[in-house]
């Protein structure tokens, strides 16, 4: 339920060059703790299409006593992951695609993958609609219950269930915002780029720059909605 709507900020527009997104995390397991200590795995998503030559999803492994960054190559091929996210226990990672047309117009995807933490490689799970055009931001409740996710040219947001296999549900929620900011080139409709969780996870944070707002929802983490 969306309770407060205000704030503005235009100042945090949505960049029309492209970035990818960039997470790491200390590599997990007994048997590998001692040789892997000190050492991280780190995941890089980017643009695949326009004339980009990346495929996808790229693993890199960081080693902190040394500082030196190791290139384990692509982790993953698919569409135009634009932004990663790890599940808590770190065995699984999420990527929106940001794609206009996942099975049909109007909605991007959500994809999962298995994390082999002595490789880099993921392995994928599987992969649902996003419920609006061109995904760009996904984050995960600390839980591991839940992933959240910002449809930039739909204008909405969506909740998604994670399953204990990892593997992504359908939607347990969906917003579509509406109306239109003061820009008629760049508010013309609904844009939502990013949804954060508050620290104790009872409200979603949503920046929208088509509306040139920031919205909070009040999050029930029993029902991810």
């Amino acid at each position: 339920m969306r309770f407060y709507i205000g704030m503005t900020r235009s100042h945090l527009l949505r960049s029309s060059a492209f970035f990818c997104s960039l997470v790491f995390f200390l590599s997990l397991g007994a048997s590998a703790a001692e040789p892997q200590k000190g050492k991280y795995l780190l995941y890089v998503g980017t643009y695949t299409q326009d004339g980009s030559k990346s495929k996808g999803i790229y693993a890199f492994r960081y080693d902190a006593a040394t500082q030196e960054v190791t290139s384990l190559g692509l982790a993953a091929e698919t569409t135009n992951p634009s932004w990663v996210a790890l599940h808590p226990n770190g065995r699984f990672l999420y990527a929106v695609n940001e794609v206009q047309n996942y099975n049909g117009p109007n909605s991007g995807g959500v994809s999962a993958f298995a994390v082999d933490h002595a490789t880099g490689k993921l392995t994928f799970l599987n992969e649902v609609a996003s419920r609006g055009a061109d995904p760009c931001y996904i984050t995960v409740d600390q839980s591991g219950k839940y992933v959240l996710v910002a449809n930039y040219t739909g204008g909405s947001i969506a909740a998604f269930p994670i399953s204990a296999d990892g593997k992504l549900g359908t939607a347990s929620a969906f917003v579509q915002h509406t109306g239109h900011g003061l820009n008629p080139k760049r508010q013309e409709a609904p844009h939502a780029h990013s949804i954060n969780l508050s620290p104790d996870e009872r409200f979603a944070f949503v920046d929208d720059l088509g509306l040139d707002e920031l919205l909070v929802y009040r999050f029930d983490k029993s029902k991810g909605s």
